[in-house]
């Protein structure tokens, strides 16, 4: 009989003086280096052995010249897909980029010119908004709907929106961050057909999609229908669920023929689709060993979440945990302490001592709000309520 390993997620593990930029850009970020962190989206659990064991395989040969991608990196990719997320893709649709943010980044000068409007869905991961902006695009809000708790896209506006200004491009968080939504396959077809219709094309940021809670069904947007497959390209990784996001172990999947050419060309034109010599063979330990690890780290954030919501409901009630679907980043809804968004972060940075992030960097409907990471040992997370509670003698 094959035993099963159990993980151990409780282990707490000092990152400071790593280069992490969750702990060593503390001073940097927040002023104070002395503040316990839970802000950055990369986990506090130490990387599964069956990923570092490879790593050190490779490690032990001495020459690190060029090297090809393994043989069965593509495949390991297909069959994770097809498994987890129930979704068939074909391997000539897959690409290596260089990090999904650089990824987007590479769309954006693909497919779009200076000026030309893009969508994104506020409050939404706030670097979709800086990439557009830095890039000499124009950001063109769809903001969502916070209903019951949740939110929702809205496709009146969103329609309104493209019939007044044409946009070539719609940044897709699937799942949501930072409120944690699993849209649902109704939700993304709906905007399949809106996006097809005005001709806008979807880049799908997708590296929570592994994460789901509660269980909770991902649906990849490119799935939904085949108008989604027409004008999409979709980006994910297993940076997140097996936390080696300093790998760069990112990828694209792009089914239309016409639409991948144009993306996949100029990606090759210019050496951007060929990981480094470690990130491929983490990519592939991952995908191939890691069903079981995804499992438990499933369970463990569930549990830290359930964690966190009794504790808040019971002894800070004027703050409410919106619970995830997906991925362990909480949105903590904050607005019934009456507080300024200066004063809501002078309350969990100074008073409490701890780097969380503002939520008013996700864009509009994010004031009010802020995002903690869970991705930690309970006892750490514990550490952090206490502080939050006893930080509340100052208001």
């Amino acid at each position: 009989m094959c035993t099963i390993q159990k993980y151990d997620f409780d282990k707490v593990i000092d990152r400071r003086g790593t280069g992490a930029i969750k702990t060593d850009a503390l001073q940097v970020r927040y002023g104070n280096d002395g503040l316990l962190p839970l802000w950055i989206a990369d986990m506090d659990f130490e990387t599964p052995e069956f990923i570092t064991a490879t790593l050190r395989q490779r490690m032990e040969h001495p020459i690190f010249g060029y090297t090809q991608i393994p043989a069965g990196y593509y495949q390991s990719i297909v069959q994770w897909l097809k498994e987890v997320q129930q979704w068939d893709v074909n391997p000539q649709w897959i690409t290596y980029i260089p990090g999904i943010v650089t990824g987007i980044g590479l769309v954006l000068n693909v497919l779009t010119e200076q000026g030309d409007g893009v969508l994104i869905q506020p409050p939404v991961y706030h670097m979709f908004r800086l990439l557009i902006e830095n890039n000499g695009r124009q950001v063109v809000n769809n903001p969502l709907k916070f209903i019951n708790g949740r939110y929702e896209m809205d496709f009146d506006h969103l329609e309104q929106t493209l019939s007044k200004q044409p946009c070539k491009l719609l940044i897709l968080c699937n799942p949501h961050n930072p409120g944690g939504m699993v849209w649902s396959h109704d939700t993304l077809a709906k905007l399949s057909e809106i996006c097809e219709r005005h001709h806008v094309t979807v880049v799908a940021d997708e590296i929570h999609a592994d994460m789901t809670l509660y269980g909770h069904r991902h649906t990849p947007y490119a799935a939904v229908s085949d108008a989604a497959a027409r004008h999409s390209i979709t980006f994910s990784a297993p940076s997140k669920t097996f936390n080696i996001a300093g790998l760069i172990t990112s990828f694209a999947v792009t089914p239309d023929d016409t639409l991948r050419h144009r993306f996949y060309s100029w990606l090759h034109a210019n050496e951007l689709n060929s990981p480094n010599i470690l990130s491929a063979i983490a990519a592939e330990a991952a995908y191939t060993h890691g069903h079981e690890w995804r499992l438990q780290l499933i369970q463990y954030l569930e549990s830290n979440i359930d964690f966190i919501d009794r504790y808040i409901s019971e002894h800070i009630p004027a703050i409410r945990v919106v619970k995830p679907e997906a991925s362990f980043l909480v949105w903590l809804d904050c607005r019934k302490l009456g507080l300024p968004q200066s004063a809501l972060i002078d309350l969990f940075e100074h008073k409490a001592g701890l780097a969380l992030n503002n939520g008013a960097m996700f864009g509009e409907g994010g004031e009010g709000f802020m995002r903690i990471n869970i991705g930690t040992p309970r006892s750490v997370l514990e550490i952090a309520l206490k502080k939050l509670l006893n930080s509340l003698t100052y208001i």
